[in-house]
């Protein structure tokens, strides 16, 4: 079952999510986080996926801040306004409207009180942050963008870490890749993998550059870190 809903931020404004719940519940919660384009109709794909592997998921309109209820496609159009939208995005704000999601979804009655963050892109950037900064029980962070601008915050991480990284993006590219992994590969309870063959957006499915072989990989990997972490 998938509906929209409304979540509420500490400073008490209202923004849409979507939601979707997994046949058996109570089943731990997820939140993901999409790319720049938004909760489009690909991540509410996503959001189903893992609704439908026993996570009760949801995936919120980020830049509700901006201007709500922006889900945009996978165009030149779209692209351009991700990026107008991005441009005017307060990272620490969203850091906190990310800690009101959380808290919503690990206060639902059909939560087990377990709750990870996994994202995309600029969505994996927030699962990174969500990791040194919320008190989530596990993230996930596919191709997450400027990583590396929050290195000096690696220290302070609460919870287990997958990463997941393509060997040919331009927006995380390999000096960028080599960084992280430097600063945080040998650390304990952060696992990180590099699909040599895929590029930026491997996991769209449906949509270039959909690489079928990296997301199946990728996508095992991330049940297995999310199941042995918030079961």
């Amino acid at each position: 079952m998938s509906q929209d809903i409304t979540l509420t931020a500490s400073d008490g404004g209202r923004f849409a999510a979507y939601l979707a719940l997994p046949a058996k519940l109570p089943a731990p919660g997820l939140v993901v986080l999409p790319e720049v384009f938004n909760t489009n109709p690909h991540i509410r794909s996503v959001v189903d996926g893992y609704a439908a592997a026993g996570f009760v998921a949801l995936a919120p309109d980020v830049f509700w801040r901006q201007e709500a209820a922006n889900y945009l496609p996978y165009t030149d159009k779209g692209r351009t306004k991700a990026r107008a939208l991005w441009a005017r995005l307060d990272t620490d704000q969203f850091a906190r409207d990310l800690g009101d999601m959380v808290s919503a979804l690990r206060a639902r009655p059909d939560c087990t009180g377990k709750v990870g963050v996994m994202g995309f892109c600029l969505g994996g950037k927030f699962a990174y942050l969500a990791s040194t900064r919320l008190p989530v029980d596990a993230a996930v962070a596919y191709y997450g963008v400027q990583i590396d601008q929050h290195l000096d915050e690696a220290a302070r991480r609460r919870c287990p870490l997958l990463m997941h990284f393509a060997g040919n993006d331009p927006h995380v590219p390999e000096a960028t890749v080599a960084a992280i992994q430097a600063r945080m590969g040998s650390a304990p309870g952060v696992d990180i993998h590099l699909y040599p063959a895929a590029e930026h957006g491997f996991n769209r499915a449906g949509y270039p550059p959909y690489d079928a072989a990296a997301a199946t990989t990728a996508r095992e990997r991330t049940l297995a870190h999310l199941r042995r972490h918030l079961s």
